[in-house]
């Protein structure tokens, strides 16, 4: 069973990298985002991206129109619909919660996974914190997978569950499932998927947007997901972030799942988001 990350091979760097757990994430030090040589280090942060699954930069006090910029090199980027349509930059999803808004993100969960196409990660900037508390937990999907025993791993490695928008944004958006379905039909994914890049296998359901897998009857569904939904709850899969003002976590949507502890109410937390568009997800089985 395996309780670390894989080992892969080391390329060369010049980013201070400081790893946070043995199963995922690193903070990256010393580096400006927003300099006009940021390119250049793109092919570096892209690597500490996909052997950490998540990376976490400090002090970047960084402009909208930087923001997106430096996503962009990575990739096209996504428009939510929850982002205004008057909004100046829309690629920005702004998450805002106070005294009049307690936060809704405290599940674990991957991003827009009822897209055809979910996403390739997403980078979150903090523009305000709590003094205390709002951090935001992210677990390793491929430990997770790892752990299962393999009776459980052959019983789900072709299987299909369906991913609805309107379980989330119905309500958020005040509007009818059949109105979201109408742009946003559900969506057919493996539950376990193959990461594109790595190649790993990876748990791919969520408690927000999964509805049911196919195949099984709707009790069955509800056991078994509810079973893989509570492999990401492992504490020896997960890294915590604390935020500050300036502070920036990019992750690899298509390898965790995230949490945001909404343990800071009635204070103020202010997050801009920017999520870069992935690919269709597939499941292909490993080699023998």
């Amino acid at each position: 069973m395996a309780t670390t990350a894989p080992e892969r091979p080391q390329e060369a760097s010049s980013l201070n990298i400081r790893p946070m757990t043995p199963a995922i994430g690193a903070e990256i030090l010393g580096i400006d985002l927003g300099a006009p040589d940021i390119a250049d280090r793109i092919p570096e942060i892209r690597a500490a991206l996909l052997k950490y699954g998540v990376i976490f930069f400090r002090d970047q006090h960084l402009t909208a129109e930087q923001h997106i910029a430096f996503a962009r090199e990575f990739g096209e980027l996504e428009i939510h619909p929850a982002t205004p349509k008057d909004q100046l930059n829309r690629e920005i999803l702004r998450i805002a919660h106070g005294p009049d808004s307690r936060g809704q993100e405290n599940a674990w969960h991957s991003d827009v996974t009822w897209r055809e196409k979910p996403s390739l990660g997403s980078i979150l900037r903090a523009v305000e914190v709590p003094e205390v508390g709002g951090d935001t937990l992210f677990a390793n999907m491929h430990l997770a997978y790892e752990r299962l025993s393999v009776s459980m791993k052959r019983f789900i490695e072709d299987r299909t569950a369906v991913h609805d928008i309107a379980r989330v944004f119905a309500k958020r958006l005040n509007k009818r499932p059949e109105e979201l379905h109408e742009q946003y039909p559900p969506m057919r994914h493996p539950v376990v998927r193959t990461h594109p890049e790595s190649g790993l296998p990876v748990i791919y359901v969520n408690t927000a947007f999964t509805s049911h897998i196919e195949g099984p009857s709707e009790k069955e569904s509800r056991w078994l997901l509810d079973h893989l939904f509570a492999t990401a709850a492992d504490p020896e899969i997960q890294c915590r972030f604390r935020w500050q003002p300036g502070s920036i976590a990019f992750w690899d949507n298509r390898l965790c799942q995230h949490f945001a502890a909404s343990d800071y109410f009635p204070a103020r937390r202010v997050m801009e988001r920017v999520t870069i568009a992935g690919d269709r997800p597939f499941y292909r089985p490993p080699m023998d």
